[in-house]
């Protein structure tokens, strides 16, 4: 008895050692088999003959053994692998023909069967639901064990007189999800073991079956039902690796919708949603076979196409906005998007880069409008990166996307800034304002910050009547003052508190790195390395880089010093609330002379009322 009891205790202990991943799953599979372990337990002692199971040939299976085995196909992760070892645990102690499991798709309604031979052999066959008279879709439908005495139901040539018992798999809710069939001459004798086998073969394959769905309800996007942005990432980074290894090409679309924000605020989310559906679905229905798209941002939608050119990428491109420029939408109208491609490993290697090209592209997109009714579809391989549209979106996509970025696209913008020493005042000044942008992008409460400071430099060398030339030169100064910041760590400059020593040692460095790294490489950037350089230092030499006092300090640096403090002191900051203008000009009044030069000071604060945040 004790024997028969330790037994029955590891059925119990499976429960212990399922392949589930949170405890709901758990909790389900536990309550299940120790469900099943009562009431097999309970047979096999009130039954002795149940004790030991028979084949044709006279050998014996012990209860004990099948449980011995059971308990070793617990550790399984994975369908393939539990039906193998169950497979492997029949054919190896009753010496079994064949086993075949067969699992419902409720798509194409029908069982998919796969049944494997002594010898580990595979055959596939499907049995629809239609076909009332096989008796596989009775045991399915009737939720009972149908025996055998031949396997013509089966259409396979291989197998003719063989006697099976087909089990329905039952799951925990007393569902049906598929059968499994034994060859067993002496199934009528052995169904106790095999109904044993295949309850716990249905609650592993009903548990496998949660968790695959609760893994992609947590890469599904709830509205569209494409992936969302973190399965998205995940598919993509499988797939450029696969790329990788094969030397093929792959491409992403990048689509937004347009207007949805004009959509959302005057008909209301609902319309919006409606519409970022719509958009969704015809994706999903007209895109090839292997390509993979998912909900990007709040009304992007982007398409991951494998083993697919620049070329072929604005075909599908083509084809997807032609049938969405089909589609009409109650007080919208026809369904319009943006496209923008990069295609690796042309335009980029790395993950990161190629979204943030075929983002940049989509606003490129955005801006080119439409021609015929069509969206203008733009690769990254189309446009110069100094055109003022390419430059604009990407301080856009930079500002937007920030955040999530792994790699530092603004040391890219700086390279071809200083790979051109020819470039003319004017686009100089376009260049810089883009890459301002850039930088000002790593923090958002300082976005726009280089914009004003430049506004506010230029309004107070022009109210103390300097050259044309020199202001020009004091406003491109400003612009660029900042600079230096692509070089400071992001938790450094994001950090919400008080800097530590050490911090504020890393942070007083950005002055010099943007002088070294920016400025001095480009002959065209020279004349501005004293205002970059200077505008932390202090008319009582107390300041950064180097200490300089009032006579020391260029006068251009004297006035970004003072346009950079005020523009900080009126803006939001994680810490606190911007100040009002008079609280400003009351801090600068008193640093006037110390900090500041007293009389660009008694200069600015006359004017500042009018310059605006």
């Amino acid at each position: 008895m004790n024997k028969e009891k330790n037994t029955a205790d590891k059925i119990t202990n499976l429960s212990e050692k399922a392949p589930v991943s949170s405890p709901f799953f758990q909790e389900k599979l536990v309550s299940k088999v120790n469900a099943l372990t009562f009431n097999t337990r309970a047979n096999s002692l009130s039954n002795p003959q149940n004790k030991n199971f028979n084949n044709e040939k006279g050998l014996t299976l012990s209860y004990k053994l099948v449980v011995d085995e059971l308990v070793k196909i617990s550790g399984v992760d994975s369908l393939y692998e539990l039906y193998t070892k169950i497979s492997s645990l029949i054919n190896q102690n009753i010496e079994s023909a064949f086993i075949a499991v067969g699992l419902f798709k409720d798509k194409s309604n029908c069982i998919n069967l796969k049944l494997k031979d002594k010898y580990g052999n595979f055959y596939s066959t499907k049995v629809f639901l239609k076909d009332i008279d096989n008796p596989i879709i009775q045991a399915f439908n009737n939720h009972e064990v149908i025996f055998k005495d031949d396997v013509s139901f089966l259409n396979l040539a291989y197998f003719k007189n063989n006697a099976v018992a087909i089990l329905p798999l039952l799951s925990a809710g007393n569902r049906c999800i598929g059968v499994m069939i034994i060859e067993d001459k002496c199934a009528r004798q052995n169904i106790t073991l095999y109904n044993l086998i295949a309850n716990i073969a249905a609650l592993y394959t009903d548990n496998f079956d949660l968790q695959e769905k609760s893994e992609g309800y947590v890469n599904t996007d709830s509205l569209t039902l494409l992936y969302n942005h973190r399965g998205f990432q995940e598919i993509l980074s499988n797939e450029i690796s696969r790329a990788e290894i094969n030397k093929q090409k792959l491409s992403i679309v990048m689509m937004d919708v347009c207007n949805i924000t004009k959509i959302n605020r005057e008909l209301g989310h609902a319309k919006g949603d409606e519409v970022i559906k719509l958009v969704a679905e015809k994706v999903r229905q007209n895109m090839r076979e292997g390509d993979i798209a998912g909900r990007y941002g709040g009304d992007e939608i982007a398409i991951i196409l494998p083993n697919t050119s620049i070329e072929q990428a604005k075909y599908v491109a083509e084809y997807l906005t032609y049938s969405l420029s089909c589609c009409f939408i109650d007080d919208v109208g026809p369904v319009k998007v943006s496209v923008g491609i990069a295609t690796y490993p042309d335009c980029s290697e790395d993950k990161e880069k190629l979204l943030i090209l075929a983002e940049q592209a989509m606003y490129i997109s955005q801006a080119k409008g439409y021609k015929d009714g069509m969206s203008a579809i733009i690769s990254s391989a189309d446009f110069n990166f100094w055109d003022d549209v390419a430059l604009k979106s990407y301080a856009e996509v930079l500002g937007k996307r920030h955040s999530q970025l792994g790699i530092n696209f603004e040391e890219e913008l700086i390279s071809k800034f200083n790979a051109d020493h020819n470039l003319s005042g004017a686009r100089i000044s376009e260049i810089a304002t883009s890459l301002a942008g850039a930088i000002d992008a790593k923090d958002p409460y300082t976005k726009g910050h280089s914009t004003s400071v430049s506004k506010f430099s230029e309004a107070l060398a022009r109210a103390i009547n300097l050259p044309e030339e020199e202001v020009e030169r004091i406003k491109l100064g400003a612009l660029l003052h900042d600079v230096g910041k692509i070089g400071i760590p992001e938790n450094v400059l994001k950090k919400e508190g008080p800097l530590s020593d050490e911090e504020w040692a890393i942070m007083k460095q950005h002055p010099t790195i943007g002088t070294e790294k920016v400025l001095m490489p480009n002959p065209s950037l020279r004349d501005l390395i004293p205002i970059v350089k200077y505008h932390h230092e202090r008319i009582d030499g107390k300041g950064y880089p180097e200490g300089l006092s009032n006579g020391d300090i260029p006068l251009a640096a004297k006035i970004v010093a003072i346009a950079d403090t005020y523009h900080a002191l009126i803006s939001d900051r994680p810490y606190r609330r911007g100040m009002n203008i008079e609280k400003a000009i009351s801090i600068l009044e008193e640093g006037a002379g110390t900090q500041w030069d007293e009389d660009l000071v008694r200069t600015f604060i006359q004017i500042a009322p009018s310059l605006g945040v």
